[in-house]
């Protein structure tokens, strides 16, 4: 493989599916105490048997959750126990995913929620239906990813890569804030991908109007992704409210597999399981390691610097009042 095929194999499975993608705890206090209580938490191996009961009243949703990384993270979470959303375009796909993930660990309190992530005002009518049925939210995993070769358009007008991948996530994680706020310690997780390395964002040509590449959308969408995490970290801070990205890997899923390049059809059998890429989008959610730790991004369950166009601090900003514009927020 050469040039952008060569680097997005390198990078492209790593996101889920929409369609078919170091500090110590803070001490509450000041008793000692971790505000994420850690009752059968084991440190080795990021998980618990059996069921903690600190993670019992835990409320979480994973969007893209019925196939690919989605569904791998919400059985990792439905293992820890708690209340589990899976957020699905598809009814009959999510309500097959939570009867497997329900076998598999136990834990049946867990609900279907349709929404399409490339539709705006389906969002906004999740995030009503949930702060409606639900009194708390402790983590967003926003996952839900897609992959176009040619370029379509959404209802809202938007280009869908962009829609998906990240503005629909956007408007998401602001419709939901004043749940996670009232839940604090909160987290939000953006599944991002490596894929945002050597993109930039096309102002001039955010929506691909005057040119369209399946890998430069891809790419562009990813660092929004990431420029986003820091960005709201930042609006966040002292909120109570983490916000942290990460690149899970190369993950073999079928995400977006009808409009993959014949070379990533050549590799995909070398790629990692969806279990293993949900390792890190589980950590970054329920985790009481990194309680506190906001604004990273994080690769293997540990941090890492991400690209230089992700750090330009006057981007991130252009970029989140753009989205606000977009999404109908500003």
């Amino acid at each position: 493989m050469r040039g952008s095929a060569a680097s997005f194999a390198c990078g492209l499975t790593r996101r889920s599916e929409t369609f078919g993608i170091e500090d110590d705890p803070a001490e509450a206090d000041g008793m000692g105490q971790p505000t994420y209580p850690t009752d059968g938490w084991d440190h080795g191996n990021r998980m618990t048997h059996p069921l903690p009961p600190a993670f019992a009243d835990r409320v979480w949703i994973v969007t893209g959750a019925n196939s690919g990384i989605g569904k791998a993270t919400a059985l990792g979470l439905a293992r820890l126990g708690g209340t589990l959303v899976l957020a699905c375009r598809n009814a009959e796909r999510g309500e097959a995913a939570r009867e497997e993930i329900t076998r598999a660990t136990g834990n049946d309190r867990m609900s279907v929620m349709i929404v399409d992530m490339a539709n705006q005002a389906a969002i906004r009518s999740f995030a009503e239906e949930f702060r409606r049925t639900h009194d708390r939210l402790d983590a967003l995993v926003n996952n839900a990813g897609v992959f176009r070769r040619h370029r379509h358009v959404t209802l809202d007008g938007l280009e869908e890569t962009f829609a998906v991948n990240y503005l629909g996530g956007f408007l998401l994680t602001h419709l939901l804030l004043d749940p996670l706020k009232a839940s604090a310690p909160s987290r939000v997780v953006n599944v991002s991908s490596s894929a945002h390395e050597g993109s930039r964002i096309h102002f001039e040509d955010l929506q691909g109007e005057g040119r369209y590449s399946g890998f430069r959308a891809y790419g562009q969408s990813k660092l929004a992704q990431v420029l986003f995490t820091y960005e709201l970290a930042r609006r966040l801070d002292g909120s109570g409210v983490t916000v942290n990205a990460c690149h899970p890997g190369v993950i073999r899923t079928n995400f977006g597999r009808d409009d993959w390049p014949w070379a990533v059809h050549l590799v995909r059998p070398f790629f990692k399981s969806p279990e293993k890429g949900a390792e890190t989008p589980i950590y970054l959610a329920s985790s009481p390691e990194i309680e506190g730790v906001t604004g990273k991004y994080f690769v293997k369950r540990a941090p890492r610097r991400s690209s230089p166009a992700s750090l330009d601090v006057d981007v991130a900003r252009r970029l989140y009042e753009t989205s606000l514009r977009l999404a109908g927020l500003g």
